[in-house]
């Protein structure tokens, strides 16, 4: 039977090239018509190549950390090896003889010779338990999802029992075996101050685009930050009266994110040089709003984009930063989430951060930083008193936007937070 190539697929029409992932299903083990095979990684998107057959990978071409082009044969399957339950069970001991009785075949073997091994398609125990008789354990089956979650949870598919039909290995089975508490580590004999081991890893393509374009923001850019604080006490009250009828409504969390994406385009539209961009020797205001909110993903900070923010409701703004994180966690994002934005939004304070400079994300001329929420003492009607402030932070292209633009934005983006009404009625 002819092999089926497993090719590199079409990802982006400006990407020719990408980097092998993870392979969720190793050579010589069986997956069903659109398992996810291997994962591909661009400097972009991530996406999974899904098996084209139901079927056995028979060969691997590129191993994980490889390069390859667009449309490049990575492997190989054969087809029929996927899904099948075992054709037969073990022969019946002969008398006396039980524990080195051969297991039985497809065809019957001479009389008084060993009967061979089964077929491979067969699903069989894992390789960490011996075969009775001291023959080779066979290879398990490693379902789709369990793969996966090999793959995102770093288990060793040795440490992992599978409890399936025919010795199939369940996505349970592996996050029975992730939970499991781990035994501590051996104590490593310290010399000359202590170990010096290096591990290296090569660098992903995001991380190297990342690099990439935080590198060409400080060359081609002259970047300048500036500040300010808000008092989050009206907002934080709002969200605290209305977050439970919210949530009932429109079936998503109320958060204080939709709230700077309204206030952030209330000060776009008050300073378009912040939502511009220099095109040659030219200069592009946008008359939309495309906010990018910057998330961690599952392989490092990706910024999917809201399209026409401005457009959208609070319910629409929450529910749509909260699935674009959900997939971002999971490189679920398409490169059309990923490209196009007009001015970004990057919340560190859920990280614990303080304060920071944000760099723009090129060809953007603006980037708002935001920050944890502490209580601090602040003077309010000749009084001190304590409120819950955050530090915000607004890096600019000094080519297109002046200092008092940037003061001027941040400015009113403090008023509206710290007067919500302001965003409804545009006073």
């Amino acid at each position: 039977m002819a092999a089926t190539e497993l090719k590199v697929p079409s990802v982006g029409e400006s990407i020719t090239e990408v980097q092998i992932g993870d392979w969720l299903i190793g050579e010589g083990a069986s997956a069903s018509k659109d398992a996810a095979l291997v994962v591909i990684e661009t400097d972009k998107v991530t996406v999974e190549l899904p098996a084209p057959i139901a079927g056995k990978v028979t060969r691997v071409l590129k191993k994980k950390g490889e390069k390859a082009t667009v449309g490049e044969v990575i492997g190989y399957m054969e087809a029929g090896a996927a899904g099948a339950a075992p054709s037969a069970q073990p022969a019946a001991p002969a008398k006396g003889d039980a524990k080195s009785a051969p297991a039985k075949t497809e065809s019957a073997p001479a009389k008084g010779e060993p009967a061979p091994a089964k077929a491979e398609s067969a699903p069989a125990k894992a390789e960490s338990a011996p075969a009775k008789g001291g023959a080779p354990a066979r290879e398990t089956v490693v379902m789709p999802a369990a793969a996966r979650a090999l793959a995102t949870g770093g288990v060793d598919p040795a440490t992992v029992t599978p409890t399936g039909p025919g010795g199939r290995m369940l996505k349970e089975d592996v996050q029975r075996t992730a939970s499991a508490p781990k035994p501590a580590a051996p104590a490593t004999p310290r010399s000359n101050g202590g170990s010096r081991e290096e591990e290296i890893v090569p660098m992903t393509p995001l991380r190297k685009r990342i690099a990439e374009r935080l590198v060409e923001a400080k060359t081609n850019a002259a970047l300048l930050t500036t500040f300010n604080e808000i008092d989050m006490t009206a907002v934080m009250a709002l969200r605290t009266e209305h977050k439970d009828s919210f949530l009932a409504k429109h079936g998503t969390k109320l958060g204080f994110m939709s709230f700077f994406v309204k206030a952030s385009i209330d000060a776009l539209k008050l300073v378009p040089g912040v939502n511009a961009e220099m095109r040659g020797d030219s200069v592009v205001y946008h008359n939309y709003y495309d906010i990018g909110v910057a998330v961690g993903g599952g392989k490092g900070l990706v910024v999917p984009v809201l399209r026409n923010a401005e457009r959208l409701s609070f319910a629409e703004i929450e529910a749509g930063i909260a699935e674009l994180a959900t997939r971002a966690q999971t490189n679920k994002l398409t490169l059309d989430e990923l490209t196009g934005g007009t001015f970004t939004i990057s919340n560190g304070g859920i990280y614990g951060s303080l304060l920071s400079t944000p760099i723009v994300n090129p060809p953007q001329s603006g980037i708002l930083g935001l920050h944890a929420i502490q209580d601090r003492p602040v003077a309010r009607d000749g009084q001190v008193v304590i409120r819950p402030m955050m530090y915000v932070a607004l890096t600019y292209d000094h080519r297109l936007v002046d200092g008092r633009e940037a003061v001027t934005f941040l400015k009113r983006v403090k008023e509206c937070m710290e007067n919500p009404a302001r965003m409804l009625l545009e006073v």
